[in-house]
């Protein structure tokens, strides 16, 4: 059965795109830590744990989460892009790509802030303007 961020990749459930491509695709999270904090997710592997992918698609995945990063740094104002990778909440390998001001933002306990759904269309526009920029 597909998961959720298969059906989300596939668009049968509607995200915030912020890039893609053939193999891997990107999206902001709608419980963010941050402002322009972004799920990055293999297409076509629904392994749970990164470390099972194979070795291109791990390769590739890192690749792309590299470029996402490089894009929402020139999106949002902040002073890193931090990444996690915890994998428990969705079976389905993905990245986190967090904007921070401090490594305290990087911190899935404290309380979540509430991002409108104009800004984070706003948001999500702009990143992956500056992801297609990149290429």
């Amino acid at each position: 059965m597909a998961t959720i961020f298969t059906k989300i990749a596939k668009g049968e459930i509607p995200s915030y795109k912020v890039a893609e491509s053939e193999d891997y695709y990107a999206f902001l999270d709608i419980s963010p830590l941050a402002k322009g904090h972004t799920l990055v997710i293999p297409k076509k592997v629904e392994d749970d744990y990164i470390f099972h992918l194979d070795e291109k698609t791990y390769e590739g995945l890192w690749a792309f989460a590299r470029k996402v990063a490089l894009a929402i740094k020139a999106a949002v104002p902040c002073k890193r892009v931090g990444v996690a990778v915890l994998g428990m909440e969705v079976p389905h390998t993905h990245i986190h790509l967090v904007p921070l001001q401090s490594e305290d933002d990087l911190d899935f306990r404290k309380e979540k802030p509430v991002v409108p759904q104009e800004e984070m269309t706003r948001i999500a526009a702009s990143i992956l303007q500056q992801f297609e920029a990149l290429s």
